[in-house]
């Protein structure tokens, strides 16, 4: 079975100019895991991300470990910025994304397969078809997460993906977290709906700029960690 990365953070530090956004940062990120990070708006919980995808400058370490051979990372943002005027499908979206072929060919017919097939496992059948634009905000986190399937990745990072997600989306998702977890995928979920968490979770680290807590969700998400860590006591001096 194909194994995700075990990552380790150790010291991590982030500075944007004078304000700091992250402090002395360490966790440990299990292989195969779901690994929730949890906290208030600007916290630093996207930013811990980029750091860890290289796209932030930062001091400490970070380390990923595959025993063997470098896997393939996926990874799902907020949210999808685009002109919504343009006439592209979410067929056209996705075969430019997997496909050397400009977007405008047809896409061959196993290429069209794989994108069916991935549409289905998030929701979306009978939707290639569909303008981008005329897509709910839902729809849209939906067809990113069909995006970051393509190819198939041993780590997959998730920056609020349930965020646009009605009730029907929010079940596709956890059941697709779940699947992807069997499949031995390190999960890697910046979260806000807590309850989630706590079905979800292998383990749960609670950020604001410094780790708060860390450990089993059934244990950390206590009432009152939970009121420490959205108040002005959770917040490092």
């Amino acid at each position: 079975m194909r194994r995700g990365p075990s990552i380790t953070c150790a010291g991590l530090g982030l500075h944007l100019g004078a304000t700091e956004i992250l402090r002395d940062v360490s966790l440990c990120i299990m292989p195969g895991s779901i690994h929730a990070i949890v906290g208030p708006n600007g916290g630093g919980k996207s930013s811990l991300i980029r750091c860890i995808l290289g796209q932030m400058p930062h001091r400490g370490q970070i380390s990923l470990d595959w025993n063997g051979a470098v896997g393939r990372i996926g990874y799902v943002p907020q949210a999808l910025n685009f002109d919504a005027s343009l006439p592209m499908t979410v067929l056209d979206f996705l075969v430019t994304l997997d496909s050397n072929r400009p977007g405008f060919l047809r896409p061959r017919a196993a290429l069209r397969a794989r994108i069916e097939a991935r549409l289905a496992r998030v929701g979306m059948s009978g939707k290639a078809l569909r303008r981008m634009g005329a897509l709910s905000g839902g729809e849209r986190q939906r067809v990113l997460m069909a995006q970051a399937l393509e190819p198939a990745p041993d780590l997959l990072i998730l920056d609020e993906p349930m965020a646009a997600l009605d009730e029907a989306g929010a079940v596709t998702f956890e059941r697709l977290l779940q699947d992807l977890r069997g499949e031995g995928v390190t999960l890697l979920w910046i979260e806000h709906d807590l309850d989630a968490v706590r079905r979800l979770a292998d383990r749960v680290t609670a950020l604001n700029r410094h780790v708060l807590f860390d450990g089993p969700p059934a244990q950390e998400l206590s009432p009152q960690s939970i009121i420490d860590l959205f108040s002005h006591r959770g917040i490092a001096a």
